[in-house]
């Protein structure tokens, strides 16, 4: 899962299985090893030369040499994560660990896959901290499974809160193959990719000059062109840019692949809020049910993020309550079929201007409404559900936004 070599100091005490611990780290990865004894003692000249992404120290039982290691690695390289690997009962030793100042604890045995996961989430976490100080809400789109609507949400979401007089701007983090600027019909004149590539360091009017403007007057930073430019976008880059966003505009929103990648955990490690998009059918559900059981693993509450179900009306034999039960819980906006969505998709427009008086149309201005009520006082708080028309006016069968609570 790591995207590229991960730079790793490994320590380990001498009675704990070192193989173990190597097969456990992820592929990839190059790693420098030293005993838990040269690490608690001399620390600053073994992380001298060479910078790590990430710091790991294995132990099998309360540790005193792990601890002053975790002490001496914290304030020598303050950038860079202190994981634990850690073979015993944890008999009070996770607690002193995390006071000493380790980042994450992992018991071991686990998958080099599960370790990986867990490495990729600490990393992004500690060079996103200085997002602390962003003021605006950033909504990262979700959704594990491609094909669901996360990118016609994800248009539909910005230009809907354009029409209510905010200032939002979306992100294209499918860094391969992104579409936002396809939904919105915008040429991609300047991607991301070429910000990531320029000159100089990043500030809001640099960034500005690589911003796409659509005709609602929601801002969209494009994904880069070609899949091969995808690797210049790094994780530091994008939470130094998530925060210069999160104070220029009134909405970052962040349109995602269908996958936990870098740079998709960084950007829900940086979120306010989260919306997760499923669709009406088996598949689509359980791997939304996975979504949001992933989202639990890395620290989020999957009940705080603001769950959307695209082409809710489909008769494929799921009922509401099979979609409450699957999930565990009531999606809060359900978004109908429309034949008029693709050919919105087609002309690069997004459904909430071509057809506004759609179901599905009301249904992502509903969904637009609801995150500005949560940060707007002045909003109404009071949200009625919304029964879907189509164009003629005719009503639908099904409310297609929830009651919160």
């Amino acid at each position: 899962m790591m995207g590229r070599e991960t730079r790793i100091f490994l320590a380990v005490d001498e009675n704990v299985d070192h193989d173990a611990v190597r097969a456990a780290l992820p592929d990839g990865s190059r790693t420098q090893v030293a005993t838990m004894d040269e690490a608690a003692s001399r620390m600053a000249a073994l992380l001298a030369s060479t910078p790590f992404d990430v710091i790991i120290l294995g132990c099998s039982d309360y540790s005193e040499q792990a601890l002053r290691a975790i002490a001496a690695a914290g304030g020598e390289r303050p950038e860079s994560p202190v994981v634990v690997l850690y073979a015993g009962s944890p008999n009070g030793f996770m607690e002193a660990a995390f006071e000493a100042g380790a980042d994450d604890l992992i018991t071991l045995p686990q998958t080099s896959e599960h370790v990986a996961f867990a490495l990729e989430k600490v990393i992004a976490r500690r060079r996103g901290m200085a997002t602390e100080n962003a003021t605006s809400p950033m909504i990262s789109v979700l959704g594990p499974k491609g094909g669901t609507g996360k990118t016609l949400t994800a248009c539909n979401l910005a230009v809907a809160l354009a029409g209510r007089g905010m200032r939002p701007i979306l992100i294209d983090l499918d860094l391969q193959f992104g579409d936002v600027g396809l939904a919105l019909g915008l040429k991609p004149a300047q991607t991301i990719y070429d910000l990531a590539t320029s000159a100089g360091s990043l500030d809001g009017d640099k960034v500005d000059t690589f911003v796409s403007v659509h005709e609602s007057g929601a801002s969209a930073l494009l994904a880069p062109i070609r899949p091969d430019q995808a690797g210049a976008i790094t994780v530091p880059f994008l939470n130094e840019l998530f925060v210069i966003l999160r104070n220029r505009y009134d909405f970052v929103i962040a349109d995602t692949p269908p996958a936990f990648s870098p740079e998709v955990i960084a950007a829900v490690d940086t979120s306010s809020d989260l919306c997760v998009v499923g669709m009406l059918d088996a598949l689509s559900l359980k791997d939304t049910k996975i979504g949001l059981e992933t989202l639990a693993q890395m620290g989020r509450d999957p009940a705080d993020a603001m769950l959307v179900l695209n082409r809710a009306d489909t008769n494929v034999g799921i009922s509401d309550s099979d979609v409450e039960r699957l999930l565990g819980r009531r999606p809060d906006v359900l978004v109908p079929s429309d034949v008029a969505i693709p050919r919105a998709l087609t002309h690069g427009r997004p459904i909430v201007l071509a057809e506004p008086r759609s179901g599905a149309a009301r249904a992502f201005a509903a969904l637009a409404d609801r995150y500005i009520a949560a940060r707007v006082p002045t909003a109404a708080t009071s949200v009625v559900p919304v029964i879907a028309t189509d164009s003629a006016g005719k009503s639908g069968k099904r409310s297609f936004l929830r009651k919160a609570g």
